[in-house]
């Protein structure tokens, strides 16, 4: 096996001239490159176009049976150190049967733990990822230790212990398919090995000789052929097929419902018959019966996982005006060997809650419906509270309907129930952590004069990102208050009033357009006084000194040291 090594170079931190050292089972491919003290254990895969570079931060280590696929990039700082397993000191360690997916970024000082995945596009810099981690796409992860056996959501920025804290517990299905993508590239790699041994290579095309007669081959065309017309023979696009198939493989059962255009808003979906097909072609009859008996309505697939009773994935085929989901760009891919599966985290995410205009979603915002399905995917409860305008001030908020659904449509639906059931009143949205039994987040979604959350007030400021924690706490009068004169809203005044009567501390962060969808934000420093008047003052010469971004007013618990509020104040 021809690879591409070279010792490190010499610098004033490193003149040892390390050289990689492989073990004889691993592939490394020849258009990877390995440089310096990079240590590959047995049975490692290093596919095409990855870049191992321990010439600045040294050593490295990769454990046994772990992938690093194409285009992954492993670098490390000069300075700073891990822990390996072994109780030495690493710039990077990769523990064994771990998971680096295409075009990751792991750079040192680095660990991730055994049997970790790493997503693609993922980046993990100055952290640790414990063992058993799934780390979904385009995933930050920087300056923290994330505890072991955790899920980070694709575009999750994690980047402050607390946030690595409150990550939730990954799920049964995806370490199975972690496995999986480790099963897949350990055949890969014997593949490899093989093709490069001319021994092993003739040995396998004499066995194919062997096992395909003139019959096999000829039935093989003939399925081909037949599999191929599926695709044709059908109203469904091709992807609709191939995610029926998989579906079907995966031993998941398959099930349908329809809305008419009045109800789709409100989420009501009404099933279809039970489909017990077993058979690809039975399933896809079985669909477009739906479809024709509905015509003229929404119809959406779905799988069901009958161990754990939940739906795995949910697509809309057919609208309203007889476009089918492989019309326009489907959320949906084949899946391949790696990483491409649906997952749990999904929840329920598909076409309906993600028009580009939000319409579909009756009177709330796309950018609520997106909290929504954060919260959801994050393994938190949704709730909802109102309250009139005279006890708005008192904070003498009562409950909704409790939701016990974790779909994003059934959930959205819950929340216009409610908020036409008390129109002319505030109606706020509540994330819940049962686990700490505690909210999360409480987010203002319907107000007396009907705008929502997103609207914006007349001088250009936000009005109220998320509704305050601290409802049940005492509030100054209403004479204070009107004496105060203020560019931020009454409501932001009043949730001063409620941290600073709580005994939080407050601050401010910004953060431009083009870093807002990243997470990004930048503090503007702690707020040490503990006068409302100066506070507001304060806040106000960051709006100032920040136009043309975002502003967010934040609670902090001193003694748990934690965020208690974030409220977004200015907009740009």
């Amino acid at each position: 096996m021809v690879v591409r090594s070279t010792a490190a170079p010499p610098t004033t931190w490193s003149r040892d001239l390390a050289e990689p050292q492989i073990h004889e089972s691993a592939f490394v491919h020849s258009f990877s490159n390995i440089i310096g003290d990079v240590r590959i254990s047995p049975n490692v895969i290093v596919a095409p176009g990855t870049s191992i570079r321990a010439d600045e931060g040294t050593p490295f280590y990769i454990g046994e049976n772990t992938n690093i696929q194409d285009g992954v990039v492993i670098h490390g700082l000069e300075q700073g150190r891990v822990i390996g397993d072994d109780q030495q000191e690493y710039s990077i360690w990769i523990g064994k049967d771990a998971c680096i997916t295409h075009m990751a970024l792991i750079h040192g000082p680095c660990y991730i733990g055994d049997d970790a995945f790493i997503g693609f596009r993922s980046t993990v810099f100055n952290a640790k990822v414990g063992a058993g981690c799934i780390v979904m796409m385009h995933a930050l992860i920087q300056d923290v230790e994330i505890p072991p056996g955790k899920y980070v959501a694709s575009g999750a920025v994690i980047t402050t212990q607390q946030q690595a804290d409150r990550l939730p517990d990954v799920q049964g299905e995806d370490k199975e398919f972690a496995h999986h993508v480790v099963g897949i590239n350990q055949e890969l790699r014997a593949g490899y090995l093989c093709i490069e041994d001319n021994k092993c290579i003739t040995n396998f095309r004499s066995q194919i000789e062997k096992s395909y007669t003139n019959d096999q081959v000829e039935r093989l065309e003939v399925e081909r052929s037949q599999r191929s017309q599926e695709v044709f023979n059908n109203s469904l696009g091709s992807e609709t097929v191939e995610q029926v198939r998989y579906l079907l493989n995966q031993g998941y059962k398959i099930g349908t419902e329809h809305v008419d255009q009045r109800r789709f808003r409100t989420g009501s979906w009404h099933s279809c018959q039970p489909i017990e097909a077993r058979s690809l072609n039975e399933a896809i009859a079985a669909l477009e019966n739906c479809m024709v008996e509905h015509s003229g309505e929404y119809v959406r697939l779905f799988g069901i996982d009958q161990k754990d009773r939940r739906r795995i994935l949910e697509t809309i085929i057919q609208r309203p005006n007889g476009n089918s989901s492989s019309s326009t760009t489907s959320s949906y891919q084949a899946p391949a060997n790696s990483y491409s599966a649906p997952t749990s985290y999904s929840n329920g995410y598909s076409s309906a809650s993600t028009s580009s205009n939000g319409s579909s979603n009756g009177a709330l915002s796309s950018e609520t419906v997106e909290q929504i399905r954060q919260l959801l995917s994050s393994g938190y409860r949704i709730g909802t509270e109102h309250v009139d305008q005279r006890r708005f001030r008192t904070g003498s908020w009562q409950s909704c309907r409790p939701i016990e659904t974790t779909s994003t449509n059934e959930v959205v639906a819950e929340l216009v129930d409610c908020m036409e059931s008390h129109q002319g009143e505030y109606v706020r949205l509540i994330g819940i952590d049962p686990k700490a039994k505690r909210r999360v987040v409480e987010t203002i979604i319907q107000r007396p004069n009907g705008a929502v959350a997103t609207s914006s007030s007349s001088n250009g400021h936000y009005s109220s990102g998320r509704s305050t924690s601290f409802s049940k706490a005492p509030t100054s009068s209403a004479g204070s208050t009107a004496t105060i004169s203020t560019q931020l809203s009454s409501e932001v005044t009043s949730q001063i009033q409620q941290l600073l009567a709580g005994g939080y501390k407050i601050s401010a962060e910004h953060v431009d357009k083009r870093r807002f969808r990243t997470g990004s934000w930048q503090s503007c420093g702690q707020i040490e006084s503990t006068s409302e008047q100066q506070i507001i003052e304060t806040l106000e010469s960051y709006m100032a000194e920040y136009q043309g971004e975002y502003l967010r007013l934040v609670g902090i618990d001193p003694k748990a040291k934690r965020r208690v509020l974030e409220t977004i104040i200015q907009r740009p």
